[in-house]
Formats: C-alpha cells, structure tokens, sequence
C-alpha cells in the first residue's frame, strides 16, 4: 500500500504536469492569435497546433473565447501591478519620477507582451464583450491614478493650474497612442526611459519656451 507522501507527490506532480500543459496550450493559442487573428482562429486551429485532443482542449477552456480572456488576464494584472499609488513619505523620489516609473514599467509591460498588445489594438472593436469589460475597466484605474496624481500635484504646488480629468484622458490617450506608434506598429526598439520622460516633460511643462 502506497505511503501518504508518495500519494501526496503523485497528486502535486498531476497537478505540475495539468499546470505545464495549460500553459503551453496558453503559449501556442497566443502564437496562433498573433498569427491569424482572433477572429480568423477556430477552437480547431488551436486544437491541432497544441497537438491535443479536442477533449483534452475542453478540460482546460471552455471555448477560444475563455482562453483569449485568459491571457488578456494575465496581461491585466502585469499593468495593474505597475499603477501604485503616490509616494508622500519623506523618503520618496519625487512625484514627477514615481509618474516616469510607472510609465516605463507600462510600457516595458506591453514591449514584453507585443503579440496580445497588437491583437487588441487591431483587432478591440467587436473583439468580445468580456475583453471590452476588462480593457474599460483597466482604462478607469489607469485614468483614476493619473488623476490623483495630478490632485496631489496641485496640493504640492508642482502643477500651478492643470483640469484634472482632462488632463487626465490626455495622459493616457498620449500612452495609448504611443503603445500603437512603437509597439503596435513597428518591432523596431525604443528607450523607454526617453519616451517616458518625454511624456512627462510633455503634460508637465508643455512645449512653450520656458
């Protein structure tokens, strides 16, 4: 009779290999995606390309549409994890390069994440109510944060005037503007740090002789 340990491993490496499998599958539907286009994809295309059975595919999505949400999930929480709020201890770095920093962190976050980054973009109108939820949902906190941020700015007396909510869409229109010029569109690299600091000097200090 098998000792409770050696069941115990037996169980969590199932578990590891369920694990390995579902990533991989997450892998490969993700190159298919890229390369086809969502709508383009058929949950047959995804079957044959991760080389399993279609019941095999089942037990872990249950449709093109879960795992697409899926991945967008995961790509979610990377950018979610870069919008922390605003550092006013004494020992902070200032506002302006906690704002530089998350920036950076964004769009390293989308450089990282292309393939998924050019679908939605190409591809957001119509693409799936639940990817619609998800991206209007991200857009909000990250409206949200550069909105308080330029509250406490006004506080601080680092911006003398600004219309906050205004400001606020033209932050993160001018950032999804560039994730299309520079991620979308070209594979050619940039420095992130320039085009962050770029943005900042832009919404902070505008273009007029100083």
């Amino acid at each position: 009779m098998p000792r409770e340990d050696e069941i115990d491993g037996r169980v969590r490496r199932g578990q590891e290999s369920r694990e390995a499998r579902r990533a991989q599958i997450k892998e490969i539907a993700l190159r298919v995606f890229s390369e086809q286009g969502y709508h383009a994809t058929s949950v047959s295309e995804l079957v044959s390309a991760a080389g399993v059975a279609r019941g095999t595919f089942y037990q872990y999505f249950d449709s093109k549409d879960a795992i697409f949400v899926e991945l967008l999930d995961d790509l979610i929480d990377h950018l979610r994890s870069n919008i922390v709020g605003v550092d006013l201890s004494e020992s902070a770095v200032p506002m302006e390069e906690q704002l530089r920093t998350t920036i950076v962190r964004i769009l390293e976050t989308v450089v990282n994440n292309r393939p998924l980054t050019r679908i939605l973009f190409r591809e957001a109108i119509g693409l799936h109510e639940g990817v619609d939820a998800r991206m209007g949902q991200f857009n909000d906190e990250l409206h949200g944060y550069v909105a308080r941020s330029l509250q406490v700015a006004l506080a601080l007396g680092i911006v003398t005037r600004a219309h906050v909510e205004v400001s606020a869409a033209c932050v993160v229109g001018s950032l999804r503007e560039l994730v299309n010029r520079l991620v979308v569109a070209t594979d050619e690299p940039f420095d992130l740090d320039v085009v962050a600091g770029a943005v900042i000097d832009h919404h902070l200090r505008g273009l007029l002789p100083r």
